[in-house]
C-alpha cells in the first residue's frame, strides 16, 4: 500500500498523518496573518532601500525539501552523509555567483553559506582580523553599517566594535560626500589591519581605487561591503570593487532581487613574487571557509543557497540589466521630483538606487522618526536615518527612501512622480499635525489620532492603495 499523502490512515495502521495538509487547514491563524502582511505588500508602497520583492522561483527554492537538509562543511567534505544533490547545488551557486562579476575561478573564490550579509561581514573579520584587531568602516551617521564597528562615547552597540577595535572615517558634513583625505590621514595614525569600503546609506559611488591606496599606504586589507549595490554592480551601472578588493561581501536580498542571504568573495591564487622569486599566495580561503563553519554557523541553508543560485541565473540576463536601468532612473526621478518640492537630499541627488532625505534641514521642518511614521501611517514603508552632523542614531533627522522594490513592481518615471505627490502631501500632514502637537514625537503621535488627522491621513491612504494595487507583484497568488 502506498503511504497516505494527505489526512487519513498511513498505511492502514490507524496513524493519523497531517504533515502534507494546507497551512490554512493546519494553522488558520498563522495563515491570515501572511495574507494580511501580503496584502499590505500589493496595497502599498515598499519605498525601504534594503528591500525586493524576489521571484516565484527564488520563493519556490525556499520552500522546498532542500531545508530539510544538513550539510554541514564544503562540498564534498561534508560532516553528514546523504549530499550528493546537495553539493553539486552549491557548486552551481558558486560557480553563477562567480560567472555574475567576471571572476576567475584561478583567482577569486566564493563561500555562499552566510546566512546574511552581518555574519559574512563577522566572519571576514575573524577570519582576517582576529579579536581587537582594528578596522576602520564609514561611521553610521554618515551613512555607513552597524557591522563596520558603530560605537558611541557611551556604548559599543555592534558586536564589531565589542570585538574589534574600530574607528570610523566620515563624510565631509558640507556635502554629504566622504571625506577621504580625512580617511587618509586618520588611517596614517589608526594603522588598521582592515578598511571597509561600504555604505548602508550613501547614495554616491565609492571610489574604490582611492581605498586602496590608503590601504596599500598602511598594509591594510581592504574589504567592500556591497550589500546594497551588488545588483548594479552586476549590471555594470556603479563601479565594480573587485579590481581594488581583497574581499567582497554582499546579501543577496536587496538589488539582487533573490533570497534573504549573504555571500563573501575573495581572492586566490598568486599574490605576488617577492625579491628572491618565492611566490605568495593569498591565505584567505581557508580562514574565510573556517571562519563562516565551523567558526560562527553550523549547518548552512540550502534551500537560501539554491535560491542565491537561481537569482545569480536571472541577475545575468537582459531583463535584470533594463531592471537594473530603471532602478537608477527612478531613484534620480524621486531625489529630483523631491528636491523641486524644495526637500534637502543628502549629497544632492542619487548615484545608485538610495535617495536619502533631510527632513530638518527641508521646508518641513521634521524629524525622521515623525517622516517614517507619517509615511506609514498612508502605506509607504521607508526607514528613519541619521543624516550627516545627526549626533544620535535614535533620533536621526532623515529618511532614507529606495527604489528597488517599486521598479519591481514595474512603477516607471511617471509613475515614480505620482509617488512623490503622495510623499509630499503626507509629510505636508504631517507639519501641521507638529503645529498643533509642538517638537515631542509622543504628542505628534496623540495629535494625529484627532478626527480631523484620521480622516485626512485616511483619504490619502486610500488614494495611495488604490494607486499601488495596479500594479505586479511577483510571488504566490495568496501567500
Amino acid at each position: 500500500m502506498s503511504p497516505v499523502t494527505s489526512s487519513g490512515d498511513m498505511n492502514g495502521v490507524g496513524e493519523k498523518w497531517t504533515l502534507n495538509n494546507p497551512l490554512q487547514e493546519v494553522d488558520s491563524e498563522v495563515y491570515e496573518m501572511i495574507k494580511d502582511e501580503k496584502d499590505r505588500q500589493k496595497k502599498g508602497l515598499e519605498m525601504i532601500a534594503s528591500e525586493n520583492f524576489t521571484s516565484l522561483a527564488v520563493m519556490e527554492c525556499m520552500g522546498s525539501c532542500l531545508a530539510n537538509k544538513y550539510s554541514e562543511g564544503q562540498p564534498g567534505q561534508r560532516y553528514y552523509g546523504g549530499n550528493e544533490f546537495i553539493d553539486k547545488l552549491e557548486l552551481l551557486a558558486q560557480s553563477r555567483s562567480l560567472e555574475l562579476y567576471n571572476l576567475d575561478p584561478a583567482s577569486w573564490g566564493v563561500n555562499v553559506q552566510p546566512y546574511s550579509g552581518s555574519p559574512a561581514n563577522f566572519a571576514v573579520y575573524t577570519a582576517l582580523v582576529e579579536p581587537h584587531g582594528r578596522i576602520m568602516g564609514l561611521d553610521l551617521p554618515d551613512g555607513g553599517h552597524l557591522t563596520h564597528g558603530f560605537f558611541t562615547n557611551k556604548a559599543k552597540i555592534s558586536a564589531t566594535s565589542i570585538f574589534f577595535e574600530s574607528m570610523p572615517y566620515k563624510v565631509d558634513p558640507s556635502t554629504g560626500l566622504i571625506d577621504y583625505d580625512a580617511l587618509e590621514k586618520s588611517a596614517a595614525l589608526f594603522k588598521p589591519k582592515l578598511i571597509i569600503a561600504g555604505i548602508s546609506c550613501y547614495a554616491r559611488n565609492l571610489d574604490y581605487a582611492r581605498f586602496r591606496q590608503i590601504a596599500d599606504q598602511n598594509g591594510s586589507l581592504l574589504m567592500a561591503d556591497m550589500a546594497h549595490v551588488s545588483g548594479l554592480v552586476a549590471t555594470g551601472h556603479v563601479p565594480s570593487p573587485f579590481e581594488f578588493c581583497d574581499v567582497v561581501t554582499s546579501t543577496v536580498h536587496k538589488t539582487l532581487r533573490g533570497p534573504r542571504a549573504g555571500i563573501i568573495f575573495f581572492r586566490r591564487g598568486l599574490k605576488e613574487v617577492d625579491r628572491n622569486g618565492k611566490e605568495i599566495m593569498y591565505d584567505y580561503e581557508n580562514k574565510i571557509n573556517m571562519a563562516v563553519f565551523p567558526g560562527l554557523q553550523g549547518g548552512p541553508h540550502n534551500h537560501a543557497i539554491a535560491g542565491i543560485a537561481v537569482a545569480m541565473k536571472h541577475a545575468a540576463t537582459q531583463e535584470f540589466k533594463d531592471y537594473q536601468t530603471n532602478v537608477v532612473n527612478n531613484a534620480k526621478t524621486l531625489a529630483a521630483g523631491l528636491a523641486d518640492l524644495g526637500y534637502k537630499i543628502v549629497t544632492g541627488g542619487t548615484d545608485n538606487h538610495i535617495v536619502h532625505v533631510d527632513l530638518k534641514s527641508s521646508h518641513v521642518k521634521l524629524s525622521g522618526a515623525k517622516g517614517e511614521l507619517i509615511l506609514e501611517q498612508v502605506n509607504i514603508s521607508c526607514n528613519k536615518n541619521t543624516v550627516p552632523g545627526d549626533k544620535s542614531a535614535l533620533n536621526p533627522s532623515g529618511i532614507r527612501l529606495g527604489t528597488p522594490s517599486l521598479t519591481t513592481r514595474g512603477l516607471g518615471k511617471e509613475n515614480i512622480m505620482t509617488v512623490v505627490g503622495f510623499i509630499d502631501a503626507a509629510l505636508h500632514i504631517a507639519v501641521d499635525a507638529q503645529a498643533q502637537s509642538g517638537p515631542k514625537l509622543v504628542d505628534f503621535k496623540a495629535k494625529l489620532e484627532d478626527e480631523k488627522f484620521v480622516s485626512r491621513v485616511q483619504e490619502l491612504r486610500n488614494k495611495v492603495e488604490e494607486f499601488a494595487a495596479a500594479f505586479r507583484l511577483p510571488g504566490h497568488d495568496d501567500i
